[in-house]
Formats: structure tokens, C-alpha cells, sequence
């Protein structure tokens, strides 16, 4: 293991805290890197597991160290994440979830609706889930991730298994 100065700081509390396009700053906006639930199941599994196998360090890919995890996932598996948040908002307000990056299928899930889905690798990408939310209290985000690797046909950097 390998960590730097830089790594050494990262907590669940302090985790890229910054926003992530300053050229479109908003004034209502909240970070939700830190702290989710995560699961592992195979690839054929579309519906959200009912329980899950621990907490994993978002941002951070689940084979890091940063990640708390050091888990490997194969082409045969999703990676589950799930995670809860609140939301203030008025009638007029639209809400759009916002991904930097996720490599490489990605289908997401507000309250049970899905939201989207998004394949690529390494761009951002959003989604308005504002119908999907409810009128107050808690939100549930569950997000379902299928990375094949080097496995399929899409655009591959350095990963290989």
C-alpha cells in the first residue's frame, strides 16, 4: 500500500469536500462523497439487495486503500452502492444529481424510481431527479455499477485484469 501525503488526510468527513464544477457554482448544493453502504452480487441481479456487506469511501474505487474496502469486482458482478440524504427544496426547484465519474454502466435509483442510466468512463454526468423525490424527510440513492473491464468492447486506459 501506497498512500500519500495527500491520502493520509482523507476522512468520511473529508472527502473532497470541494464543488465539482466551479464554473457552475449554485448556491444550494450539498456533497454527498463519504460514507455508503455497498454490496457486491452478480451481474444478472437488477433489483437492490435487501442487505448489504459494508460501508465503502465514495469517492474512492473499491480496490483502493482509500476506498476502506480492497475488494476486486469481476465482469460477472455489479457493485451496489446505496446511501440516504436529505433535501430542501420548494415547489419551483429542480434537483439534479450529479456524477463526476463512474466507470463504466451506471443505473440509478431514487426512492425506488429509476432515474437513469449512464455508460462511460470517466466523464461526468447528471440526472434531474426531482420527480423521483419525496415531499420531505429522508431520500434513498441506490446506484448499480457493471464494469466488464477489459471484458467488452469499451474504451480501455491501463485497467486490466
Amino acid at each position: 500500500m501506497l498512500m500519500t501525503q495527500w491520502g493520509e488526510t482523507v476522512t468520511a468527513d473529508n472527502v473532497h469536500p470541494e464543488y465539482p464544477r466551479p464554473q457552475m457554482v449554485r448556491e444550494n448544493w450539498q456533497n454527498l462523497n463519504g460514507l455508503w453502504d455497498y454490496a457486491i452480487t452478480s451481474k444478472d441481479v437488477k433489483n437492490a439487495p435487501e442487505s448489504y456487506e459494508g460501508q465503502i469511501l465514495v469517492p474512492f474505487p473499491i480496490e483502493s486503500t482509500l476506498s476502506g474496502v480492497e475488494k476486486s469486482v469481476s465482469a460477472s458482478q455489479n457493485l451496489w452502492y446505496q446511501r440516504s440524504f436529505n433535501v430542501d427544496r420548494d415547489d419551483n426547484q429542480r434537483v439534479l444529481l450529479h456524477f463526476g465519474a463512474v466507470d463504466w454502466e451506471t443505473n440509478v435509483y431514487v426512492n425506488g424510481t429509476h432515474v437513469g442510466s449512464h455508460k462511460g468512463g470517466y466523464d461526468p454526468f447528471s440526472f434531474d431527479i426531482t420527480e423521483a423525490l419525496n415531499d420531505s424527510g429522508e431520500q434513498e440513492l441506490v446506484v448499480r455499477v457493471y464494469d466488464p473491464t477489459d471484458e467488452w468492447t469499451q474504451p480501455l486506459g491501463k485497467q486490466t485484469h
